[in-house]
C-alpha cells in the first residue's frame, strides 16, 4: 500500500489545508496524475499520485488543516512487480490441448522525476512527457523554466536560436555620506522623544487672508512694513488665552496640567544647520512693530548661524509657517514637551463663494494644528482655530482685542 503524504510544494511551507480530492476510494489513477488539491498561505498546489493503481482510502478530509508530512490517502500499486505470477505445471502432466500458462513480463520500474505539482501541470498542458526534460538543478528537480525550455526547442526552428547574449557587469559606485553628529542629530532625538511620547493628532482648517493682506498691503504703502508672523503672533496669543489647555505642558509626575502664564513663541525656522526654533519671549507684551523687529531680527541671525543662547531659551508655544517655501499642508510634530504647534501654509487666490452665494476670488490659506491628545480633545482643537480663523479674517477685530 502506498501512502501519498503532503510535501513541500516548494514555497517553503509548512502546512496545507485539504481544498479539495480530485478522485473517491475505488478509483483508478496512473502516475503523476493529481488527486488532491492542497492550499497554502501563498498558492493552490495539486498533489500528483507517486504510482499507478487504485484508491484504497482517504485519510484526512475536506478543510482540515495537517502538518508537511501527514498522510493523506493510501494507494494500491497496480503494477506487474506487484501481482502474483502463475506458475506453469511440469510440461510432461500438461495434456497437449491445454495451453502452458506464460509468466507476465515484469515492467520495468517507473522513473519518479522530482517537480513540483505546477511544474507537471504545465508539462501535461504542452503534452510533454515530463520523463524526458533534462533538469537544470543539480538534485535533478525538474523546474518550470525546464519544460519551457524544452517546448520552445521542440517547436522552434534551429535556425532561429536565441544567441546567449554576455552578461554585462557594472562596478557598484559607493554610497555618500553625511555626518548624523552635531545639531542634526540633536534633532533627531528631540522628534523621536516628541513622537513616541506624546499620542499626535492633526487638524486641518483654512483661512481666508483677503482682508489682512488688504491691511497690511495698505499700511506698507504708508510706510509701516508688518510681518505677516506678527499678525498670526498676536490672534494667536487672544485665541490661547481662552483656550489655555493649548498653551501648558502635561507633568505625569505629579499628575497635573501646568497652564503656562508667560507666551514665549517658538518659531520653526530653517537654518543652514538644520531646523531650529529661535524664541520670542514674552510676546503677549509687545506691540506689532516690535514683534516684526524681533522676527526680522532673530531671521536674520539664524540665517547667518549667529543665534544666541538667549534666542533658544524654551518656549511655551510653537509655530511654523512654511508657507513661503510652497507647502499646502503637514503633519508637523510637537516642539516637546509643549501640548500644540501649530504651521501655516502657502496662501494662494482660489474661487469661492461667499455669503450671497457669489463666486468671488479670495486669498485662502491651510494651516495645520498637531496637539497631546492626552491634554486636549478634537472638538477643543476646533473650536480653539476657529477663534483664530475669525481674527484673521476679520483684522480689525483683532486689532480691537490689542487696544
Amino acid at each position: 500500500m502506498i501512502e501519498v503524504k503532503l510535501h513541500d510544494v516548494g514555497e517553503g511551507m509548512t502546512e496545507g489545508e485539504i481544498a479539495h480530492y480530485l478522485v473517491q476510494v475505488g478509483d483508478h489513477v496512473t502516475t503523476d496524475q493529481p488527486v488532491v488539491e492542497v492550499a497554502t498561505d501563498k498558492m493552490v498546489a495539486e498533489l500528483p499520485a507517486p504510482v499507478s493503481g487504485i484508491v484504497k482510502e482517504i485519510i484526512i478530509p475536506v478543510g482540515q488543516t495537517v502538518q508537511v508530512g501527514t498522510t493523506l490517502l493510501h494507494i494500491e500499486a497496480s503494477n506487474a512487480s506487484d501481482m502474483p505470477v502463475t506458475v506453469a505445471p511440469e510440461a510432461s502432466r500438461v495434456p497437449e490441448s491445454v495451453p502452458v500458462a506464460v509468466p507476465p513480463v515484469q515492467a520495468s520500474p517507473t522513473k519518479r522525476v522530482l517537480a513540483t505539482p505546477y511544474t507537471r501541470k504545465i508539462a501535461r498542458d504542452h503534452g510533454i512527457d515530463i520523463e524526458a526534460v533534462t533538469a537544470s538543478d543539480p538534485s535533478g528537480r525538474v523546474s518550470e523554466d525546464d519544460v519551457l525550455r524544452f517546448v520552445q526547442a521542440a517547436t522552434a526552428p534551429q535556425e532561429t536560436a536565441v544567441p546567449i547574449l554576455e552578461e554585462v557587469t557594472y562596478q557598484e559606485a559607493s554610497p555618500e555620506t553625511i555626518p548624523f553628529r552635531g545639531i542634526r542629530k540633536q534633532i533627531a532625538k528631540k522628534m523621536t522623544q516628541s513622537l513616541y511620547t506624546i499620542p499626535h493628532v492633526t487638524h486641518f482648517e483654512e483661512v481666508d487672508m483677503t482682508r489682512l493682506l488688504a491691511l497690511r498691503a495698505e499700511w506698507k504703502a504708508a510706510g509701516r512694513n508688518i510681518n505677516i508672523n506678527a499678525f498670526f503672533i498676536k490672534a494667536l496669543i487672544v485665541a490661547l488665552k481662552e483656550y489655555p489647555v493649548f498653551h501648558a505642558k502635561l507633568d505625569e509626575a505629579n499628575e497635573c496640567i501646568r497652564l503656562e502664564q508667560d507666551f514665549h513663541f517658538g518659531m520653526a525656522t530653517e537654518t543652514p544647520d538644520g531646523l531650529m526654533v529661535p524664541v520670542i519671549r514674552h510676546a503677549d507684551q509687545l506691540s506689532l512693530t516690535e514683534l516684526h523687529e524681533q522676527l526680522v531680527a532673530l531671521q536674520q541671525r539664524a540665517q547667518n548661524g549667529a543665534l544666541r543662547a538667549a534666542d533658544l531659551k524654551p518656549s511655551t508655544f510653537t509655530m511654523s509657517n512654511v508657507g513661503p517655501l510652497g507647502s499646502t499642508g503637514a503633519t508637523p510634530i510637537i516642539n516637546y514637551p509643549e501640548t500644540a504647534l501649530i504651521a501655516f501654509h502657502k496662501t494662494k487666490k482660489r474661487a469661492c463663494v461667499d455669503e450671497n452665494d457669489q463666486i468671488v476670488v479670495r486669498s485662502m490659506m491651510n494651516l495645520s494644528m498637531s496637539f497631546d491628545h492626552r491634554v486636549a480633545d478634537g472638538a477643543t482643537a476646533v473650536a480653539f482655530t476657529n477663534r483664530f480663523v475669525s481674527l484673521i479674517e476679520h483684522p480689525t477685530t483683532l486689532l480691537l482685542e490689542l487696544i
